[in-house]
């Protein structure tokens, strides 16, 4: 790299005016995009294509050659079930919208007015910027600032890279704030179950424990308990029939590369696979029935979380995120 003294007159001239073009351009891009989800950053690797969008930071499509990995929505629609979204500072719900921390009461906008919970955190709405890009891969940012409900400034970093390994997910989040915050993280893909949807599929989930809960609050209620020979037991394949899921698993089984891999195959064979390290310890596993219609169990959403639902009031030691502190996570998608 070129120290800034060695640059002359005419390159340090050069490199300005090379900025001014790029950021002119950007400007001009921008407001010509009246997409709902903003700028569409597309990024390919052989027959790999991925779609990620500039509001919320998510992932709006990814399919190899024909096949569909993800459910996707319209490039002129609203992201609608938190669709590929990134989830930040909670993933899930806060009951109430309510939580203490450090002994002060704080109170989040309810944006799930139906059950009462605020919902999925703060950034799905948010732009995000761009901070590098290749053919193949594709890196944004955005802060958090103090806001009511919220009085902590992180920054949060996402990169989406394609190589022969499939789709990588990376995602990282640093604490500027004078002190400890409560921070917690997830991502919001569906699998797609294909032509015929998620009801012919075969489901893998390699979790040893659950989470039941209130159907009410949608909130978890008691202590985990163990998969083996209940109703949401897919610790090996199962078909999913008619099986209603909005459950958190735990205690994650994993390959000897610390994955944990879930498998969605449907009747033509194909199958798609989402593996989290063992950063993600929770995995919030929904079949999409209170979405409308038309995109009902069509896709099968696979939450990697690092927290479980509500823990800002159920385990705030698992959330506390230290000043300074930067943590990186990764999780992925394949194809076969």
């Amino acid at each position: 790299m070129l120290e800034r003294s060695s640059l002359n007159i005419g390159q340090d001239s050069w490199l300005h005016a090379s900025t001014m073009m790029v950021l002119a351009f950007n400007a001009k891009e921008s407001r010509l995009d009246t997409n709902p989800s903003g700028t569409q950053h597309t990024i390919s690797f052989h027959e790999q294509r991925a779609v990620i969008v500039e509001v919320g930071g998510g992932l709006r499509e990814y399919r190899v050659g024909d096949a569909h990995v993800l459910e996707a929505y319209a490039k002129d629609a609203i992201c609608d079930g938190a669709h590929g979204a990134l989830l930040a500072p909670w993933p899930n719900r806060i009951a109430k919208g309510r939580y203490e921390f450090n002994g002060k009461s704080y109170q989040l906008p309810i944006t799930e007015p139906e059950l009462g919970n605020a919902i999925h955190g703060l950034v799905r709405w948010r732009p995000w910027s761009l901070a590098g890009r290749s053919d193949s891969s594709v890196s944004l940012t955005t802060r958090i600032h103090p806001q009511p409900g919220y009085p902590f400034t992180v920054d949060l970093a996402t990169e989406y890279r394609l190589n022969d390994d499939g789709l990588t997910v990376r995602t990282s989040f640093t604490n500027l704030s004078s002190g400890p915050c409560p921070f917690g993280v997830g991502h919001h893909p569906y699998l797609s179950g294909g032509p015929e949807g998620i009801d012919s599929c075969y489901l893998q989930v390699p979790a040893l424990k659950y989470l039941e809960s209130d159907r009410q609050s949608m909130l978890p209620v008691g202590s985990p308990r163990a998969t083996h020979g209940s109703a949401v037991d897919f610790t090996k394949p199962r078909l999913v029939g008619n099986q209603i899921l909005d459950t958190c698993f735990s205690e994650l089984e994993r390959d000897e590369s610390g994955l944990a891999w879930i498998h969605l195959v449907d009747p033509t064979g194909s199958r798609r696979s989402l593996w989290a390290d063992r950063s993600w310890k929770f995995l919030q596993v929904f079949t999409g029935d209170t979405l409308p219609p038309l995109r009902r169990r069509t896709g099968l959403a696979v939450e990697p979380m690092s927290c479980v639902p509500d823990a800002f009031n159920s385990s705030p030691g698992e959330v506390l995120l230290e000043p300074g502190r930067t943590i990186t996570m990764r999780w992925g998608l394949q194809h076969q």
